[in-house]
């Protein structure tokens, strides 16, 4: 179908700062720092190869709306991570500036900020620092003694949790999240399919690719370069055939298009010809992992499209689904998940037997009570898929917002509505979330449109938010069980738990952060990473601090984060 703050913390590594923010620090006034200003330096803690430290700045001098606080390492330490600063480092020389929403500092006024870094050997403590350019000569001795000896293996909690994950109970296990290519049209480059599927640095991590099964042979090598593109490039991605039609000669109204019913004495051609694309791709390479039946059978608009009933579907799966070797089947994409074309499949033995998958789309899903666990579906151990919707409202019949990274309405809508429904998807057990198009200017990568502003290719704001959930919660997770408490009631989180990892995916649509949120694993934990996508963020790496078992975060407001533990 085509239907048509700023955070109050900055992670940075040696040399870049990898939080795009609108703090920066101003250059400093004349006569801002006094030669007699103070700076306590001090290592709170150390371990094999790490360390974490505190500065704190006393005897500022005049009122400041900013400061540049500069030292040198004299051992090699690199600063890796930083909170209430901006750190930067160019070899020995470390610069540290405030960020702008510690605002204006008052006259004499202690201001503190702290890092992680690294250190090899030694890790003696800098001895002389300079504020805004003038060497402070008040006291810079450590306030404490680095420690020589790793923190304790189980640190005291930071206190009671916000978020608590219990990965006794568990629910459904992931299969993935994706996007289709064109169904009609050109296929994704090879740069474009790895930004799509790919792990690294501004690439979006999508684990299915749909693409579109045509009713004529002679257009399927078409995507075959993609597709194998998809399967290489990424990790465990699969990819999932959704035709439109059926050879026209053999349908009811003699067209591709309009809808028209399948002649049921073309059954078997019908899957003699589904069984012959999986069989073509999987000589060129390309497994099909997952071919449904029918794109919305439901619907009969002036493309491709053809007609089925429940029933029509069944007898299709029970007497003719054998045929089609080397996939599995998907009953049946309806609009809105309508039951209707899905429980005659799953109430006969037969049928039922002979499909892997449940699949439906989203438009007016929820609004039919169909966006919750579909509870004959699951009593069969048959994951549901969700397998297309596509909403660009903000647009308002056409702009070029899709091209600024900061534009509200396109933020709103991205949160409020896509990324609100792939939560509640994965809360109603689904075990996949696949949009529309993933090239396309108000969706994952730009297709260059002038009229909309992207450019072909380019990650958007949407692709971004989107890979909160592709990049960090991989097929073969299983979703578990969490508590939240009062603090973390305006979040919306779900976790996962694979790959020696536990996940959580947090959507805060309130117009407050959540500071200094606990988070609760159910063992203790050797790493946290967080990462953020905001309207003026993406997918950026946030500080966290880790005891034990929990982490610390803040949650900006509207935003969507990801906080993955290494167990």
């Amino acid at each position: 179908m085509r239907r048509p703050r700023r955070t109050n913390a900055v992670l940075v590594s040696a040399g870049a700062v990898l939080l795009a923010s609108t703090a920066v620090a101003l250059a400093p006034p004349a006569g801002a720092a006094a030669a007699g200003c103070s700076v306590n330096y001090g290592v709170s803690s150390q371990w094999q190869d790490g360390f974490g430290a505190n500065v704190a700045i006393t005897n500022l001098g005049d009122a400041v709306s900013s400061w540049t606080l500069t030292w040198s390492y004299g051992a090699g330490q690199t600063v890796t991570q930083a909170w209430n600063a901006t750190v930067t480092q160019s070899g020995a020389a470390v610069t540290a500036r405030n960020v702008a929403y510690n605002g204006g500092i008052a006259t004499n006024a202690t201001v503190s900020f702290g890092f992680n870094g690294s250190w090899s050997g030694s890790n003696p403590a800098p001895t002389s620092f300079a504020l805004n350019g003038v060497a402070c000569t008040g006291d810079t001795a450590p306030t404490t003694p680095p420690p020589t000896t790793p923190p304790p293996t189980t640190p005291p909690p930071n206190g009671p949790a916000d978020i608590t994950v219990n990965s006794a109970t568990r629910y459904q296990t992931v299969d993935g999240f994706g996007a289709a290519q064109s169904i009609w049209g050109s296929a994704w480059s090879t740069a474009e399919t790895q930004t799509l599927v790919g792990m690294g640095a501004n690439q979006l991590g999508l684990s299915i690719v749909r693409t579109g099964l045509s009713p004529v042979s002679s257009e399927w090598a078409t995507h075959v370069n993609s597709l194998k593109t998809a399967k290489s490039a990424g990790s465990n991605v699969k990819i999932l055939a959704s035709p439109w039609t059926a050879p026209a000669a053999w349908k009811t109204n003699n067209s591709r298009v309009n809808g028209g019913k399948l002649r049921t004495d073309y059954y078997d051609d019908y899957a003699n010809h589904l069984n012959s694309y999986v069989q073509y791709m999987r000589g060129q390479g390309v497994t099909i992992d997952v071919t449904s039946v029918q794109n919305e059978p439901d619907w009969h608009p002036d493309y491709d499209s053809m007609d089925w009933s429940g029933t029509e579907l069944r007898t299709f799966v029970r007497d003719q689904g054998t045929k089609v070797q080397n996939t599995k089947l998907m009953v049946a994409e309806a609009v809105n998940l309508n039951y209707n074309f899905t429980d005659p499949t799953l109430n006969d033995s037969t049928a039922r037997n002979n499909i892997g998958y449940i699949g439906g789309h989203l438009y007016g899903t929820e609004d039919a009570g169909r966006l919750r666990p579909y509870n004959l579906a699951q009593q069969h151990n048959k994951p549901v898929w969700m397998t297309e919707w596509n909403l660009h409202a903000a647009d308002g019949g056409g702009s070029n917002i899709w091209g600024n990274p900061a534009n509200t309405a396109v933020w709103n809508e991205t949160l409020d509505d896509i990324m609100r429904t792939v939560h509640k998807s994965m809360e109603a057990n689904w075990s996949a979330y696949i949009w529309w198009y993933g090239k396309r200017y108000y969706s994952f990568i730009g297709d260059g449109e002038s009229a909309y502003g992207t450019v072909a290719g380019a990650p958007l704001k949407r692709g971004y938010a989107f890979s909160q959930y592709s990049k960090y919660v991989r097929p073969g997770y299983q979703r578990v069980a969490l508590t939240k408490s009062s603090k973390a009631s305006p979040l919306e989180v779900t976790a996962y738990q694979g790959d020696g990892k536990i996940t959580l995916v947090i959507l805060n649509r309130s117009n407050s952060a959540v500071n200094n949120a606990v988070v609760q694993a159910p063992q203790n934990v050797t790493r946290a990473e967080h990462y953020l996508t905001s309207q003026n963020a993406n997918a950026a790496s946030q500080p966290t601090s880790v005891n034990g078992g929990q982490a610390t975060i803040n949650v900006g407001a509207r935003s969507i984060s990801t906080l993955v533990f290494t167990l």
